[in-house]
C-alpha cells in the first residue's frame, strides 16, 4: 500500500505537467483520476490497518468487514471522478478547444499508464496471495487508470493525426463510461459483502465436501450457512447425532468435521458447529429439514 500510495502521487505530478502543457480534456480526465485514487488509497491504507487488528470487546468479530466499506468508498470515489470528467470535457468543448505540446504530453502519458499496469498486476497478485480484498479493489483501480492513459493517448494521436480536436474530447468522456463502469463495480461488491451475500461456488464446494464428511462419518447437518468478511469465510452449520452417541465422541467428531472442511477452501475459514439430536429433531424444531 505504501508503494501503491507513492506511486499515485508520482502519477499525479506527472498527470497534471501533461495537462498544463497541453490543455488536453483527455489528459485532464486522467489527472483528476489520479486525485481520486490518492484519496481512495489514503482509506484503504488505514482501512488495511484496522482489518488486521484483532478482535475486541466491543467488536467480536474483529474488523475485517471494512474492506467491504473501504471498497465501496472507493468506488464512490471514482464514480464522482467520472462524472466530473464529463462535465468538464463537454464544457471545454462547448468553449473551443486550446491543445498544445501533445507529442509530449502523450509521453508523459505512456509512461505512467506503464508503470500503472506494472502496479495494478503486483497489487491485484499480492491481494490474491493474500487474500486482501483491500489490495485487489487497489490494483483494479489501478489497472482502470492504466486503461484510462492508454484511452488517453489513442484520443491525443487521433488527434495529431487527423488534427480533428474534438477527439480529445471525445476520448475523455469514453474513458469517462468506463471509469463509471468501475466505480459501479466496486460498490456493488461493497454492497454485496455488507449483506452477507453467500458466493455460489464457495458454497457448492462447502456443501460437496460436506456430503462426502457427513456420510463418511454417519451423522445428517443442515442449516448450512456462510458469509465472508474480505478476509476470511464465516460458516455456520448444524449436525445431527444419534441419541446414544456420548457428547464427548459427538464433540470429537464435529471437531474433526470442522478440520476437514476449512480444508476444502483455499482461504481463512472459521466454521462454527451447533450439535442436536437425530432422534428428536423433528420434534425440537419443526419445520426444519
Amino acid at each position: 500500500m505504501r508503494l501503491s500510495l507513492w506511486t499515485g502521487v508520482v502519477m499525479l505530478a506527472a498527470k497534471s505537467a501533461a495537462w498544463l502543457l497541453t490543455g488536453s480534456s483527455a489528459i485532464f480526465s486522467d489527472a483528476l483520476e489520479s486525485i481520486i485514487h490518492l484519496a481512495a488509497v489514503a482509506f484503504a491504507s488505514f482501512s488495511l490497518w484496522l482489518s488486521r487488528r484483532p478482535a475486541s470487546e466491543r467488536f467480536h468479530y474483529g474488523y475485517e468487514r471494512i474492506n467491504f466499506f473501504s471498497a465501496g468508498f472507493e468506488g464512490a470515489l471514482i464514480a464522482a471522478a467520472a462524472v466530473a470528467i464529463i462535465v468538464t470535457a463537454i464544457y471545454k468543448w462547448m468553449q473551443g478547444l486550446q491543445l498544445e505540446a501533445l507529442g509530449m504530453g502523450t509521453l508523459i502519458t505512456l509512461s505512467a499508464g506503464l508503470m500503472n499496469g506494472a502496479l495494478g498486476w503486483y497489487l491485484i497478485r499480492t491481494g490474491r496471495k493474500n487474500n486482501s480484498m483491500i489490495l485487489v479493489a487497489n490494483g483494479k483501480h489501478v489497472f482502470t487508470d492504466c486503461w484510462t492513459s492508454l484511452g488517453v493517448i489513442v484520443g491525443l494521436v487521433l488527434v495529431m493525426v487527423t488534427g480533428w480536436k474534438p477527439f480529445d474530447p471525445i476520448c475523455a468522456i469514453v474513458m469517462a463510461a468506463n471509469i463509471l463502469w468501475s466505480g459501479g463495480m466496486l460498490m456493488w461488491t461493497s454492497a454485496r459483502g455488507l449483506l452477507d451475500y453467500a458466493d455460489p461456488e464457495t458454497e457448492k464446494k462447502l456443501r460437496a465436501r460436506l456430503d462426502a464428511l457427513a456420510a463418511e462419518l454417519g451423522i445428517d447437518y443442515h442449516e448450512l450457512r456462510l458469509r465472508e468478511t474480505g478476509g476470511r469465510v464465516l460458516v455456520e452449520v448444524h449436525l445431527l447425532f444419534p441419541d446414544e452417541m456420548p457428547i464427548g465422541k459427538a464433540h470429537a467428531t464435529a471437531t474433526h468435521l470442522e478440520s476437514e472442511l476449512a480444508m476444502s477452501l483455499d482461504r481463512p475459514v472459521e466454521i462454527i458447529t451447533h450439535l442436536e439430536g437425530k432422534e428428536d429433531h423433528e420434534e425440537r424444531h419443526p419445520g426444519r429439514r
